[in-house]
């Protein structure tokens, strides 16, 4: 990944049409890439359930400062699992009951999405044209991958992506900027190059992933400033819309790889089993999700 810092809106156009020119295959963060999920909704009555259930699974023990403060809903999975590693053996198992309270409510927050017409504005034409230059498409995610699956269903885009990838539910420590969710993608999509492949994301968490998984990164965001981080941090473009990613993709050559060819039934077979490989990574290295 190259880049600098500087003006985020003054990069060459041509970049980004080179960049596309050279990807055989995406993958796509879900939550501000493809839906706002919660909306402006906040995510802190999540993680209080879940602390208060946490309080009950560990009787006996005080909340650690960094679980007791925290106010996300996907940051109280990363910190519950950091505070049961400070606290090995005597708070070891598994986190699924913390992590099924998150998805109960990505569950709630999909349905809202559809009432509320939450899709990102430019998604679906951008999954649309990628689909048609035979761009392979995967789902990278942080969410849960039933509600990601209910929502694209829903909305029509299920058939266009060859595998959804959401978080583990057995560990949260593999969430991103954890790169499991994207090597999981990449086998599922069978091994493409890792420098041929684009990631599309809208957090510091999501580049980081992808440089962990060696693969390109196009950042989505309208925050100047998280923008210029992007940069400065290596990303190879980024973007406040998806217009000028269309109209690039748009103008690159249909692949040669015969992507762009799954049915809803080959992504509904892609089953959450099939995309819970672990990695032989250390999770030691992720930091706390962005929401």
């Amino acid at each position: 990944m190259s880049g600098a810092p500087g003006d985020p809106r003054a990069q060459d156009p041509h970049r980004l049409r080179a960049l596309l020119r050279d990807i055989q295959a995406v993958l796509i963060d879900f939550d501000g890439p493809v839906c706002d999920l919660f909306g402006p909704t906040s995510t802190a009555h999540i993680a209080d359930e879940v602390k208060a259930h946490a309080e009950q699974a560990w009787p006996g023990t005080e909340l650690d400062p960094a679980v007791r403060d925290c106010a996300d809903s996907h940051g109280i999975l990363h910190e519950l699992a950091a505070m049961a590693d400070r606290h090995a053996p005597a708070l070891d198992g598994p986190l699924d009951w913390a992590d099924g309270i998150v998805e109960k409510y990505e569950y709630s927050a999909v349905r809202s999405a559809l009432s509320s017409a939450r899709e990102t504005p430019g998604a679906s034409d951008l999954v649309e044209a990628l689909h048609a230059r035979g761009r392979p498409l995967a789902i990278v995610s942080n969410n849960a991958e039933g509600p990601v699956r209910e929502y694209l269903r829903h909305v029509g885009l299920l058939s266009r992506f060859e595998a959804i990838c959401g978080r583990d539910p057995h560990d949260p420590r593999l969430m991103k900027p954890h790169p499991d969710s994207l090597r999981r993608a990449l086998r599922l999509l069978g091994d493409p190059i890792p420098g041929h492949v684009l990631l599309i994301g809208d957090q510091l968490t999501d580049l980081t992933a992808a440089a962990e998984a060696g693969v390109r990164f196009l950042g989505f965001t309208p925050y100047d400033d998280r923008a210029r981080e992007m940069l400065r941090r290596g990303a190879d473009f980024v973007v406040a819309s998806h217009a000028p990613v269309v109209e690039a993709v748009e103008e690159s050559p249909v692949s040669a790889t015969g992507g762009g060819q799954s049915s809803e039934m080959n992504s509904q077979t892609e089953s959450n089993h099939d995309c819970m490989l672990s990695t032989n990574t250390d999770p030691s290295d992720s930091a706390p999700p962005e929401s």
